[in-house]
């Protein structure tokens, strides 16, 4: 499926004023779940984010009003895409709800060798299809402009082969890796300004060796985060958190 992940408004816009959304922006609007009575984040030709209220809609338009501005964009300026171990029970509709509220771009479920697969998760109570909505539901809650997808899961070297990109990319290892802290300075210092990062957790018993030596080859980082033991949705949501403040628009 092809969508727009925000509404972005080829015009600039004011507080208080009536809107007219057709066109992809329209199809933007519907995909996050917009009705009559709807309040959205829109995005103007000039960048920036408003508040805004859905007064019609219909099959080929929406009509809105605005009525808010934000100081600063509502996006991150850090392109986080989150690679995620599928984890036990309601774990993953948890991580996609506060990764979504802490500004990640995209998710990625995928089977690593100690991680549940969808499919015996799946068994016990169907819950893959609602991860999209979890994360619409996600941004409606904390006012985003964007909306992150949720990628179809796969396996972990199809997850590795997802990342293309020679950016920042940082995995959790509880047993070998370097400081956080250490790692972001060290790889500050030979690239250029940090824009884009793929974070790669494992599950509870986390990864194998062999899996650390083929996300490595791809130029991932092993990292730790301190000297305790985090189940996979606090290590998920700490990291995010980190490096938003270091890196995003959390300092």
């Amino acid at each position: 499926m092809q969508y727009m992940d925000r509404i972005v408004l080829d015009q600039k816009l004011e507080t208080r004023k009536k809107v007219i959304i057709e066109g992809p922006p329209l199809e933007a609007l519907r995909f996050q779940g917009g009705r009559a009575g709807s309040i959205i984040t829109v995005t103007d030709a000039e960048g920036k984010d408003f508040r805004a209220r859905v007064l019609r809609l219909s099959g080929e338009r929406a009509s809105v009003l605005t009525f808010e501005t934000f100081q600063s964009p509502t996006e991150s300026p850090l392109e986080i895409i989150l690679l995620q171990a599928l984890p036990e029970k309601e774990r993953m509709e948890l991580i996609i709800q506060k990764a979504t509220e802490l500004g990640v771009s995209a998710i990625v479920p995928f089977k690593s060798e100690k991680s549940i697969s969808l499919e015996e998760r799946e068994t016990k109570q169907k819950k893959a299809h609602r991860w999209q909505k979890i994360a619409i539901k996600a941004v409606q809650q904390s006012r985003r402009a964007r909306v992150p997808k949720v990628e179809p899961y796969r396996s972990f070297i199809e997850s590795l082969e997802f990342c293309k990109e020679d950016v920042l990319k940082i995995l959790l290892w509880e047993k070998e890796g370097e400081g956080l802290k250490d790692a972001l300075k060290k790889y500050s210092t030979l690239h250029p300004p940090f824009g884009k990062a793929y974070l790669m957790v494992g599950p509870e018993g986390g990864f194998t060796e062999e899996e650390v030596r083929l996300a490595e080859k791809k130029g991932f980082i092993p990292v730790k985060l301190g000297q305790r033991i985090l189940r996979t949705e606090t290590a998920t949501i700490t990291l995010i958190g980190i490096l938003q403040y270091e890196l995003g628009d959390l300092g």
